[in-house]
């Protein structure tokens, strides 16, 4: 018998609670949560945290983003403008709940640097008032709103890094020949000088994190003369010394836990298909040992008292919710706190496995399978979801997934892949990618088709393709590059040209142009134009013969509405299938709860068409919802 339906809301709705954190102070936990059915920030005392409040009071797409200044009475936040990424910085007085705008600018992005405990009252804030296309760094009283320049952006610097003075002693530069270098201020005043400089195929594994507290040492990732990326210190009095401090041979240094009052790095994580922690500081070794005793390595230390005696832990499964943990270390009491989800506590959820799939040129691909409770292969392979990532330099992981559990419980078989060029498996791994979107990178999708269709963990006729940004514009290609495939393709923000792509980028990220011209093509060169031409979904449009679903942001900065548009109308004039869905007051993906799970109800809808896994009645996962129907029906009324 299949297991019962496990609702849309309960998986894509609001969490009950997330993103939990400790004050500098260890006095106040602080969370994300529903207010109205908008997430907000709350606030409770450690002491008493069923006296919980709100103390922000979003009407529309909730905040995500929050943290604690070192004043124990100011938390701040950033939030956009209907998905615009015009992020704004917000100062939240936990002495009356009032907010205060620190940049109030209007059609400006505003990066917040880490706080430092030396300046409590003030923030360190990357705005591009100036300039659209770099960041100056102002120096913002979070009591008064009062701002003034502490670094003019005049070298074009895609990022600066400071110290705990809130000294700005580096600069993140992208010629434009690409690679990158990092400067330093220069002794003699007035000026920079290269302290590094980075190859392009280095560029995105190699980076600075941030000094120590004494200043004299940078710790950052480094991939210069290895594969992956390993954590070095580097002594900024010693000519640019470095000195490694943990490394592995499979995969890149990925998280970090360093000491709240003296940055240094205490344990780093690796992930390869499952994460691995190395303690690297004899000073918590013990409480490492106790959470691997309850968790496994399956655990992050999500948030730290300034003194060090209080730390949120957050545990993740793959079949389960997430747990967050209050840990005394003086005690060493590990309190549970409550679950981010807790109507999933006791739901049919699946198992996620990790496989190692061997491409056709010999690179090992590491993927992620969530497969029906109820299937049973033997008899008949179900049918499947190729899930493409975003980015494309990010990386799928093991553990809870929302897509993977839907798909799971209706009846089909979830599969994500770390295809070249994905982040985390080393440079070469990364740099395969080069020049191979809709190349090898599409050929590694096709080759985990193949697998799964050999392993009967998917049935050939019943699959489809299915993605985000990067993902969509795979979705897209799988459908036009390789026609014969996919029984459906769904499609979110997904360019389909990539030269208009290139051509519309923000204005602050035209400074790092140089990456994506020798990550993507360059679109300044008439071969360049025609290379990524070739590899644009739009160009093979006629190709395409199966179903489309496309879900569009109106308001997306990074793939403009005019990539879904173009594509859309290529199929509408050949008269192939394609449902168009618009959101005009979303972005890069979709933040209002009402406007994920009403595309979740369509795109379960589609699936469900051509696919043949069960659906959940649509109901009233419309609600509330922006969604504009362009074209075509994914709901098959």
């Amino acid at each position: 018998m299949p297991s019962p339906i496990i609702p849309r809301k309960t998986l894509f709705g609001n969490p009950e609670r997330e993103s939990v954190s400790v004050s500098r102070d260890g006095t106040r936990i602080a969370w994300l949560a529903p207010l109205d059915g908008v997430l907000n920030v709350w606030v409770a005392l450690v002491s008493d945290m069923s006296a919980a409040r709100a103390v922000t009071r979003d009407a529309k797409r909730g905040i995500r983003i929050y943290f604690w200044s070192h004043n124990p009475d100011i938390l701040l936040y950033a939030q956009d403008k209907d998905g615009d990424e015009d992020w704004h910085v917000y100062a939240v007085n936990l002495r009356d709940d009032s907010a205060r705008d620190l940049t109030p600018y209007d059609g400006v992005h505003a990066v917040p640097e880490p706080p430092s405990p030396r300046f409590p009252d003030e923030v360190l804030i990357g705005v591009n008032d100036r300039d659209p296309q770099v960041h100056d760094v102002h120096r913002v009283n979070i009591l008064t709103g009062e701002s003034r320049l502490a670094m003019r952006n005049d070298i074009g610097a895609a990022g600066f890094v400071s110290d705990m003075d809130y000294n700005v002693r580096l600069a993140h530069v992208v010629p434009p020949e690409g690679g990158s270098r990092l400067l330093a201020p220069s002794d003699s005043g007035g000026g920079w000088e290269t302290l590094a400089e980075i190859a392009p195929e280095d560029d995105m594994t190699t980076f600075p994190l941030g000094f120590a507290s004494d200043g004299r040492r940078l710790h950052m990732l480094d991939s210069r003369g290895r594969d992956t990326a390993a954590l070095v210190e580097m002594d900024m009095d010693g000519g640019g010394e470095t000195r490694e401090l943990a490394s592995d041979p499979k995969a890149d240094a990925a998280g970090f836990v360093l000491h709240p009052a003296t940055r240094e790095p205490q344990a780093v994580a690796f992930e390869y298909d499952r994460v691995r922690w190395q303690v690297l500081d004899d000073g918590i070794a013990q409480d490492f040992r106790i959470m691997r005793e309850r968790f496994g390595d399956e655990f992050e230390i999500v948030s730290r008292s300034a003194d060090d005696g209080i730390w949120i832990i957050r545990r993740d499964r793959d079949d389960a919710p997430a747990e967050f943990h209050l840990y005394d270390r003086a005690s060493a009491n590990l309190e549970f706190l409550f679950t981010n989800r807790p109507a999933l506590e006791g739901a049919p959820l699946a198992p996620m496995r990790s496989h190692i799939v061997r491409s056709r040129d010999g690179l090992d691909l590491t993927i992620y399978a969530t497969m029906p409770p109820d299937a049973d292969t033997d008899a008949a392979p179900p049918p499947a979801v190729l899930l493409v990532h975003g980015g494309p330099w990010a990386r799928d992981s093991w553990g809870y997934d929302p897509y993977h559990q839907l798909l799971a419980n209706r009846g089909c078989a979830a599969i994500s892949v770390n295809f070249r060029g994905s982040t985390g498996f080393g440079k070469r791994f990364l740099n395969a990618g080069n020049m191979e979107w809709a190349g090898r990178m599409h050929d590694d999708l096709i080759d985990v088709v193949e697998w799964a269709v050999a392993e009967r963990l998917a049935d050939r006729d019943r699959i489809a393709v299915m993605g985000g940004s990067y993902g969509g514009y795979a979705a897209l290609v799988g459908l036009a590059f390789t026609p014969g495939v996919f029984a459906c393709g769904v499609d979110i923000v997904g360019p389909s040209n990539l030269n208009t792509l290139l051509e519309s980028v923000p204005p602050y990220w035209k400074p790092m142009l140089a990456m994506f011209h020798t990550r993507v093509g360059d679109n300044t060169t008439a071969e360049g134009k025609e290379f990524l031409r070739q590899r644009s979904p739009l160009t093979r449009a006629d190709a395409i013969a199966r179903p489309l679903l496309i879900a569009q942001g109106a308001n997306d900065p990074r793939v403009k509405r005019a990539e879904s548009d173009q594509i859309a109308a290529a199929m509408n004039r050949r008269g192939v299938p394609v449902a168009y869905l618009l959101y005009p007051d979303e972005g890069h993906g979709f933040a209002r709860p009402e406007n994920n799970l009403s595309f979740m109800a369509a795109a379960e809808a589609f699936l469900s068409q051509h696919i043949g896994i069960r659906a959940e009645p649509v109901g009233d996962d419309l609600d509330g919802s922006s969604m504009e129907i362009l074209s075509g029906n994914p709901f098959g009324e």
